[in-house]
């Protein structure tokens, strides 16, 4: 199965902000959205991730100076991201590896969406679910 097939069932569009963004504003902006994680953008191109974790450790590191630090001073500027034509089996292997929920998801044109961990296993137990139901099947018309 592709990345493509998880995007389909997902609303269109990613969260995205920029790197001259203070932690704060996109701390709100998580909350508000209801999201873990954003694709920082720097001139409108998409240069790394920013999840709830690393909010999370600069706050415990910084405290209250941490609110105003822009998004620039503590991103890992190591975009790690898949393609749309890659499966579900690679994505976790990549997710498990880097320590990662979150994959940002790209191709020749740019950024396209965004998956998590949650997709992922969530389309994994619908594929497991039909596997089964089809092998009930097939024993019940044998037997």
């Amino acid at each position: 199965m592709k990345i493509r097939t998880i995007l389909e069932r997902k609303q269109p569009g990613v969260v995205t902000i920029s790197t001259l963004s203070t932690l704060k504003a996109a701390a709100e902006l998580m909350a508000r959205r209801r999201i873990a994680a954003l694709v920082v953008t720097e001139d409108g191109q998409p240069v790394g991730l920013l999840s709830e974790r690393h909010i999370v450790e600069v706050f415990a590191r910084e405290g209250k100076l941490a609110e105003e630090m822009r998004i620039r001073q503590i991103l890992d500027r190591q975009l790690i991201a898949i393609s749309p034509e890659d499966t579900i089996k690679r994505a976790m292997s990549l997710m498990t590896n880097t320590r990662l929920r979150h994959l940002p998801v790209m191709n020749e044109n740019g950024l396209v969406g965004i998956v998590s961990l949650g997709d992922l296993v969530k389309q994994r137990l619908e594929e497991l679910e039909l596997e089964a139901n089809v092998l009930r099947d097939i024993y019940i018309a044998v037997h």
